[in-house]
C-alpha cells in the first residue's frame, strides 16, 4: 500500500479533528492528540493567550469553549511538510465571533502540537488591501471636510470633549505599535508619552547604542522597513522611524505627558486617569488602560552599603546617556548583561578607565554567530523561500514555551562547538560564563528573567585584551569614599559608579499609579514560572500577565521587545476591540497572578 502524501496526511487529521468538534464530540477531538500533546491558542476559542498541555487539559478547555466558538470551515492551506516523522501543515478556520489560522505538527498520524491564532473579528475586519478606505469623497460639497481638517477636529476633541476607549500608558515602541493597531481598528485611543518626542525612549539613550537584533527580525506592522535600512538600527534613527511612524499611522499621541493616577469604578466599568500634560491638569475617562512602558517595570536600585559614604557620581544605567563626562576618570560598571557591557563599551570609547563588576554568571554570543544559526528565519534568505516577517512570527509562536528549551539546548551546543576558541579566551580574562541552569541560553533567560545575557557586539574583545577590567567572583562588600571595597578585602578606586542592575516587573507601575492593592492582584509581569532564580512557580506555560486578561478588569500590559511587541499588539487589539463592540468574550481560565 502507497504511503499517503504529508498533505493528505494532514487533510484527514484536520477532518477528523473538524468532524469531532462539529459534533461536539469532545473525547474524539481529544483522542486525535498523542499523549504529550500541546494546544496554543492565541483568543480563538480560550479570549486569551494560553497554552493548555495534555490530552485531559485539551478536553476540559473544548468542554468550556466549544459551544460558544462553533469551530468550522477548517481547511488546509498549501502543500504539508515532513521533516523526521513530523508532518506540519497550516490551515484555516472560523469561529462564531473570528476567523483564524494556525499550524499543526503531527507525529504518527496524531497531533503533537496545535496553534490557533485570530486572525479578524467577523464584521469589524481591518480595512486594508483591497478593502482599504477610499479617502475621499468624490462629490462637491460645501461642507466637505478634509483629511487634515478631520485629523485638526479629532485632536482637539479626543480626550477633551469626547473620552477614548483605550488609553496607552507608554509611547515607546510597544505602545506605538499598539495605538497603529488599535487605530486601524478604529478603536477611540490616546497614546501618552513622557518624553518631548516619539522616538526619544531610543534618542535620549548612551550615544553608541544599536539594536542587537537584525532588522527582519524587528520591524513594525503596517509598514516594514525598507530595503537599503541597515542590518543593525542606531538609536536615534530607530528613534525618527518611530516618530515618522506616529504621523504617517495618524496617532493620537500626546508627549509630554505623565499619567499621575488612575482608578477603576467597578459599577461604571470605566477608569478615572489623570495625567499632566505640558503643565496641564486633564482627566480622562477611558474604559480600558494599557501599560505599555516596555517589558520592566522602575528601575532595580540594589542596597549598596557606604553609598552615603562614596563622593563619586553613582548612578542607574536608565540615568545614563554618554560617557563624555568621565573622559580620563575611574568608572565601575556593576552588571554584565546587556546594558553593562553597552554602558563599558560607550565608556572605554569616550576614554573613560573602566572595569566591568560581575555579580553572576552571564550567556555571552557573538552576534555574528547568532546572526547565522539563530535567526535563521528572519533573513535575507528566509525571504528568498518565501518565509515573510509575518510567517516567521506564526513559526515562533506556534511551538509551545514547554519545547522551546530543547531546541535552544541543541542550538548552544552547535555555538558553544563553533566558537570554542572565544569562549575560552573569554573565560581565561576572569569573566564567568554560563548558559542558563539548564543550558538554554540567552533566549530561555530573556523569556524567563529577562536579565543575564549579551549579544557580543565588541565589548567581549575589550574584556579579553584587558581594556575594559573585570572583577567578578567576588561579592561587594560596601562603598567607600573613594570607590568599592569587596568581601575579599580589595578594593577598586572609581569616581564614579554605574549600576546596570534592571528593572523591576511592570506591575510596580501599577503600585506607583493605581494602588500596592492592585498592583498585588495582578502580580508579576513576565516569566514562565520555570523555577529557576528570578522565574519563581508555578508553571504558567505562557509569560505571566502579557497581552491578555488580568487579575484586574479593563488593565493590560503590552511590551517586548521589537519583534514580540509587533507580533502580540494585534491580539491585544482585537480583545479590546471585542470588548468595544459587545462580543461576548469568555474567557477560559485564570488570570497568572501572584496567588496563583
Amino acid at each position: 500500500m502507497l504511503e499517503m502524501s504529508p498533505s493528505k496526511q494532514a487533510a484527514a487529521w484536520l477532518g477528523s479533528f473538524s468532524h469531532a468538534l462539529e459534533s461536539g464530540d469532545v473525547p474524539a477531538a481529544s483522542n486525535l492528540f498523542v499523549d504529550d500533546c500541546y494546544w496554543r491558542d492565541l483568543l480563538t476559542f480560550t479570549w486569551t493567550v494560553t497554552t493548555v498541555e495534555g490530552r485531559e487539559a485539551i478536553a476540559d478547555m473544548l468542554k468550556s469553549t466549544l459551544a460558544t466558538t462553533k469551530p468550522a470551515a477548517w481547511q488546509l492551506t498549501g502543500e504539508a511538510t515532513s521533516d523526521e516523522g513530523t508532518i506540519e501543515a497550516w490551515f484555516t478556520f472560523e469561529t462564531a465571533a473570528a476567523t483564524g489560522q494556525g499550524i499543526m505538527r503531527l507525529r504518527d498520524g496524531r497531533c503533537r502540537t496545535l496553534f490557533t491564532a485570530m486572525t479578524d473579528l467577523k464584521g469589524f475586519e481591518e480595512r486594508r488591501g483591497a478593502a482599504r478606505p477610499l479617502g475621499v469623497r468624490h462629490k462637491a460639497d460645501p461642507e466637505r471636510e478634509t483629511w487634515s481638517e478631520a485629523r485638526a477636529r479629532e485632536a482637539r476633541e479626543l480626550g477633551v470633549t469626547e473620552q477614548p476607549y483605550c488609553l496607552v500608558i507608554g509611547g515607546g515602541q510597544g505602545g506605538i505599535m499598539l495605538g497603529a493597531r488599535l487605530r486601524q481598528l478604529g478603536v477611540p485611543t490616546i497614546v501618552i508619552e513622557k518624553n518631548a518626542r516619539p522616538g526619544d525612549s531610543w534618542r535620549n539613550r548612551y550615544r553608541t547604542l544599536v539594536l542587537h537584533d537584525p532588522v527582519w527580525y524587528d520591524h513594525l506592522p503596517y509598514i516594514p522597513f525598507p530595503d537599503n535600512w541597515p542590518v543593525f538600527t542606531p538609536k536615534d534613527k530607530m528613534g525618527d522611524w518611530l516618530e515618522m511612524y506616529t504621523r504617517v499611522m495618524e496617532l493620537n499621541y500626546w508627549v509630554a505627558t505623565r499619567c499621575l493616577s488612575a482608578s477603576y469604578d467597578e459599577a461604571e466599568k470605566e477608569w478615572t486617569v489623570v495625567v499632566d500634560r505640558v503643565g496641564q491638569r486633564i482627566t480622562l475617562k477611558p474604559k480600558h488602560i494599557v501599560f505599555a512602558t516596555g517589558a520592566y517595570g522602575p528601575p532595580r536600585n540594589i542596597d549598596l552599603p557606604g553609598s552615603d559614604q562614596f563622593k563619586g557620581e553613582l548612578l542607574h544605567s536608565s540615568q545614563y546617556a554618554s560617557g563624555e563626562k568621565f573622559r580620563g576618570k575611574k568608572v565601575a560598571v556593576i552588571g554584565a548583561a546587556s546594558s553593562g557591557h553597552d554602558v563599558c563599551v560607550d565608556l572605554w570609547e569616550s576614554g573613560a578607565d573602566v572595569t566591568m563588576i560581575q555579580r553572576s554568571p552571564t550567556t555571552v554570543v557573538k552576534s555574528d554567530t547568532l546572526m547565522q544559526v539563530g535567526f535563521e528565519i528572519f533573513s535575507e534568505e528566509a525571504l528568498a523561500r518565501g518565509i515573510t516577517t509575518e510567517k516567521a512570527d506564526m513559526i515562533v509562536a506556534a511551538t509551545p514555551f514547554a519545547l522551546v528549551p530543547k531546541g535552544q539546548r541543541a542550538l548552544y551546543d552547535v555555538i558553544r562547538a563553533r566558537d570554542a576558541e572565544f569562549y575560552e579566551r573569554l573565560a581565561a580574562s576572569g569573566f564567568a560564563l554560563d548558559f542558563g541552569d539548564d543550558e538554554t541560553g540567552l533566549l530561555m533567560k530573556a523569556y524567563r528573567t529577562g536579565s543575564g545575557y549579551y549579544i557580543d557586539v565588541g565589548a567581549s574583545d575589550l574584556i579579553i585584551d584587558g581594556k575594559v577590567g573585570i572583577r567578578s567572583g567576588v561579592a561587594i562588600k560596601s562603598l567607600t569614599a573613594k570607590g568599592i571595597l569587596f568581601e575579599d578585602g580589595s578594593e577598586l578606586e572609581a569616581d564614579a559608579i554605574v549600576a546596570c542592575t534592571g528593572y523591576q516587573s511592570m506591575n510596580e507601575n501599577v503600585a506607583a499609579l493605581v494602588s500596592r492593592e492592585v498592583a498585588d492582584k495582578v502580580g508579576p509581569c513576565w516569566g514562565l514560572g520555570s523555577g529557576v532564580r528570578g522565574d519563581p512557580g508555578p508553571w504558567q506555560g505562557e509569560l505571566r500577565n502579557m497581552w491578555k486578561p488580568t487579575a484586574q478588569e479593563a488593565l493590560w500590559f503590552h511590551g517586548g521587545n521589537l519583534a514580540l511587541s509587533r507580533f502580540y499588539s494585534k491580539y491585544v487589539a482585537l480583545q479590546i476591540k471585542a470588548r468595544m463592540e459587545g462580543i461576548e468574550t469568555p474567557v477560559y481560565g485564570a488570570p497568572s497572578n501572584a496567588r496563583r
